[in-house]
């Protein structure tokens, strides 16, 4: 088995969020991303890259991190117990665009590798990550499109490999509270180690590399839709359920959070304004029924 190259991986992440931010900025057309480097007292750093206030994107971020340290939380110990007495290595790239107009989806992704070692013995090691997409109006045209692009992303690693990573996504990305999904979903995979390390780069290059292409074509296609004050307080209270799936849910914001990671560049993926209402609930049959009734079903995409 191939031994891990941990500076392939950081150099692949690092021209990976370079990449991203120019695509993203020339889709915005207007602002570009501020980066703010930082560094972590326990070991290690990363680039934090924000994009606020632009012409299509109201706030987006791009981060880098690369963390490492003899001591793992005891939250990660717990789930894995062979990393306990293991100094670890922690990369990845995470990003989340939240767009002005409320036609244009939400969009996150993430790509990250992890690596624990003990002199004597073998590392542990593995890559995670994926993309998905959260619409407040639902398009049955960016839905296929956003899942062609994973499909094909995946194809090359094998028949079932779209289809495992679209259901892990789909019961990942779930609010359990809220018995909703977050959005229309897209790809998530952890803890992938085999068949070998070259293979899983592969993999993990193959996806990161489909977001931004996947994405981009949709907000071109979406950002110049009208919209109203109704179209936005509905935007708003949908963020909500992002803001709570971040803060309950999400394994990388605790994993952050719990390792003493830098909690601005932690906390860069909530939006920057949101709203919940007392028991809210739609109008029949208007667009946003719509949106509960049909879109936030967990479905094959690319079928009709």
């Amino acid at each position: 088995m191939s031994a891990p190259d941990i500076n392939a991986v950081k150099e692949y992440l690092l021209g990976l969020q370079d990449s991203v931010c120019a695509q993203l900025e020339q889709v915005d057309g207007l602002a570009t991303f501020v980066e703010d480097s930082w560094q972590r007292e326990a070991g290690g750093g990363g680039r934090t890259r924000v994009l606020a206030e632009g012409a299509v994107i109201e706030k987006g971020g791009v981060n880098f991190s690369h963390v490492f340290g003899d001591k793992l939380p005891g939250s990660a110990t717990a789930h894995r117990p062979e990393l306990a007495g293991r100094t670890f290595q922690a990369m990845g790239v995470s990003l989340v665009i939240h767009p002005h107009n409320p036609y244009v989806p939400t969009s996150h992704a993430n790509v990250r590798f992890f690596i624990a070692e003990k002199e004597g013995e073998e590392p542990v090691w593995w890559f995670g990550g994926g993309f998905d997409l959260t619409p407040y109006y639902g398009d049955k045209e960016d839905c296929r499109a956003w899942h062609q692009a994973a499909k094909e992303a995946c194809d090359p690693f094998g028949a079932d490999v779209y289809s495992r990573y679209k259901a892990w996504c789909d019961d990942y990305f779930y609010l359990k509270h809220r018995d909703e999904p977050r959005g229309i979903g897209g790809l998530f995979f952890d803890d992938l180690n085999e068949p070998d390390f070259d293979t899983c780069f592969a993999l993990m290059r193959s996806i990161g590399d489909a977001y931004a292409p996947a994405y981009c074509p949709i907000v071109e296609k979406r950002k110049n839709t009208p919209y109203g004050e109704r179209q936005r307080d509905f935007q708003l209270h949908r963020r909500g359920r992002y803001v709570e799936f971040n803060l309950v849910f999400d394994r990388g914001t605790l994993f952050g959070l719990q390792s003493g990671g830098r909690t601005e560049s932690i906390l860069m993926s909530l939006p920057p304004e949101v709203r919940w209402g007392y028991d809210w609930k739609p109008e029949a049959g208007s667009e946003e029924a719509e949106l509960y009734e049909h879109f936030l079903k967990p479905q094959n995409w690319l079928e009709g």
